[in-house]
C-alpha cells in the first residue's frame, strides 16, 4: 500500500479523498491554488504545496508543478479526483512515466473511452445497447450527412467527440437547420475539446439519465455497484441524484449491469468508471463513460456499503476486488443535493465570504463539503460548494430525511440554490419518482412566468 499519495485537485473531493487516506493511515498532499490558501483540505493536509495562481490553467491544470510537487514531497500515487485533469489521458501517462501511479484507468482506456465515437464503438462491440446515430464521426460531405439524419429519423443531436460535461452539443428537429448545426458545433468543439470531430445521434424526447457505477481491479476482475438516476438537471448539469433509480426492474437493471461489467474486462478496465445511459420505454441507450469517481458517489456508496475512494486506492496499490458481483447487496435509499454557491432560481453565480454556516445532522444524513463559517468561496471555480446525501430504508424516507436536513441547513452571506431543493423535494412529480431529463427546465420555466 502507498505510504503517501498527492491530491491534484480541490474543493469537496480534495477532502473526500484525505479523509479516505487518513482512514487508511496514508499521508496525504494537497497542491492548492492561491484562491484556495484557506481551505479546509490544506489546513488539515499533513503537507500543502501552492502551485500556481487562482486561475486553473496556471494551478490546477498545471501539469509539470503537480508533478514536481509529487517529486519533491516524495508522493508515490496522484489521486485526481474529478474535473480538471481526472480524465486526461497525457497526464495520467506523464504519472506513470514520471515513476508515479495513476489513481485511475490506463492512458489507454482514458483515451478510447474520452473519445465518444471510439468509446460508442467499443461499446457496440461488447453488447452495450447504444443510441441509434452515425457510424463513426460525421464525415465533410453535406450529402452524407443529411442521408445519415434521414435514415436515423428527426429530431437528431450532434454531438462533439471529445465533449463531456453537457458541452457541446446541439439539436436539430428539421433538414434545413441541420448544416448549419454540424459546422458551428465542429467549430465549437474544435475551440473548447481540441478536437472537431462530431457525431449525430436519435435525440430521444423524453429520457430519464440512468448510470451504471463499476469497479474493476488489475487481475480481470470487473463488478457493476448498482445504479444512479441523475435526471434532474439544468443545462446537461445534474442538481439532485438518487440510487436505485426509481420505477425500473431490477432484471432490466441487472441485464445492463452486467454487459457493462463484461465491457470493462473486455476493454482491460481498471478503477472506479460509469456508464451513462439515456433510458426511455423500457431500454438502455449508452451515450458515455466517465474515467473517474463520480460527484454523485456518495449515493451508491450509501447503499453498498462500499467506500468508491479507498477501492480506487486499493485497486491502484495491485490489490484484487474484495468482493464479488453476488455478494454486493443494496440497501435502502439514498439522495443527494449538489449545493452551489449560486441564485436558486437565476443560476449566476454567488461567490464571497460565507457568514454562517450550519449544516444538518441525524440519522441516515451524511454531508460533504469543504466549506465553514467565514470561509471565502473563490470567483475561479465550479460554484459547487458541498453535497448533502441521506439514505432511509426507503425512498419514501430518504426524502423525508433530506427535508429534514434541509430546513436544517443554514448558509449566510451569499446565495445557494438551497431553496431550490426545498421546492423539489415536495414536488409530486419528483416525489412520485421517475421524471425525464427535462422536466426540471420545463418546472423552472412555469415557476418563472
Amino acid at each position: 500500500m502507498f505510504k503517501k499519495i498527492l491530491i491534484a485537485n480541490r474543493g469537496e473531493i480534495a477532502l473526500r479523498i484525505q479523509r479516505a487516506c487518513r482512514e487508511m493511515g496514508i499521508k496525504s498532499v494537497v497542491v492548492y491554488s492561491e484562491a484556495d490558501r484557506e481551505a479546509k483540505y490544506v489546513k488539515l493536509a499533513d503537507e500543502a504545496v501552492c502551485i500556481g495562481p487562482p486561475p486553473s490553467a496556471q494551478s490546477y491544470l498545471n501539469m509539470p508543478a503537480i508533478i514536481a510537487t509529487a517529486e519533491v514531497t516524495d508522493a508515490e500515487a496522484i489521486h485526481p479526483g474529478y474535473g480538471f485533469l481526472s480524465e486526461n489521458a497525457d497526464f495520467a501517462e506523464r504519472v506513470e512515466k514520471s515513476g508515479f501511479t495513476f489513481i485511475g484507468p490506463t492512458p489507454e482506456s482514458i483515451r478510447i473511452m474520452g473519445d465518444k465515437v471510439a468509446a460508442k464503438q467499443a461499446m457496440i462491440r461488447s453488447g452495450v445497447p447504444c443510441v441509434p446515430g452515425s457510424e463513426g464521426a460525421l464525415t465533410d460531405e453535406p450529402k452524407a450527412i443529411i442521408q445519415a439524419a434521414r435514415t436515423i429519423g428527426y429530431p437528431v443531436i450532434i454531438k462533439a467527440a471529445g465533449g463531456g460535461g453537457g458541452r457541446g452539443m446541439r439539436v436539430v428537429h428539421t433538414e434545413a437547420a441541420l448544416l448549419h448545426a454540424v459546422q458551428t458545433t465542429r467549430s465549437e468543439a474544435g475551440a473548447a475539446f481540441g478536437n472537431p470531430a462530431v457525431y449525430m445521434e436519435k435525440f430521444l424526447e423524453n429520457p430519464r439519465h440512468v448510470e451504471i457505477q463499476i469497479m474493476a481491479d488489475q487481475h480481470k476482475n470487473a463488478v457493476w455497484l448498482g445504479e444512479r438516476d441523475c435526471s434532474m438537471q439544468r443545462r446537461h448539469q445534474k442538481i439532485i441524484e438518487e440510487a436505485p433509480a426509481p420505477g425500473i426492474a431490477r432484471r432490466v437493471i441487472e441485464k445492463i449491469g452486467d454487459r457493462c461489467a463484461a465491457a470493462c474486462k473486455k476493454i482491460g478496465y481498471r478503477g472506479a468508471g460509469t456508464f451513462e445511459f439515456l433510458y426511455e420505454r423500457g431500454e438502455f441507450f449508452f451515450i458515455e463513460m466517465n474515467t473517474r469517481v463520480q460527484v454523485e458517489h456518495p449515493v451508491t456508496e450509501m447503499v453498498t456499503g462500499i467506500d468508491i475512494v479507498q477501492m480506487q486506492i486499493r485497486v491502484a496499490a495491485g490489490e484484487k476486488l474484495p468482493f464479488t458481483q453476488r455478494s454486493i447487496q443494496l440497501r435502502g435509499h439514498a439522495i443527494e443535493c449538489r449545493i452551489n454557491a449560486e441564485d436558486a432560481y437565476k443560476f449566476t453565480p454567488s461567490p464571497g465570504r460565507i457568514a454562517m454556516w450550519h449544516m444538518p445532522g441525524g440519522p441516515g444524513v451524511r454531508v460533504d463539503s469543504h466549506a465553514y463559517t467565514n470561509y471565502m468561496v473563490p470567483p475561479n471555480y465550479d460554484s459547487m460548494i458541498g453535497k448533502i446525501i441521506v439514505h432511509g430504508d426507503t425512498r419514501e424516507q430518504a426524502l423525508a430525511r433530506m427535508r429534514t436536513a434541509l430546513s436544517e441547513t443554514v448558509v449566510e452571506g451569499i446565495q445557494t440554490n438551497i431553496p431550490l431543493h426545498r421546492e423539489l423535494m415536495a414536488d409530486a412529480k419528483f416525489v412520485e419518482g421517475g421524471t425525464s431529463i427535462h422536466y426540471l427546465e420545463g418546472w423552472l420555466s412555469r415557476r418563472n412566468r
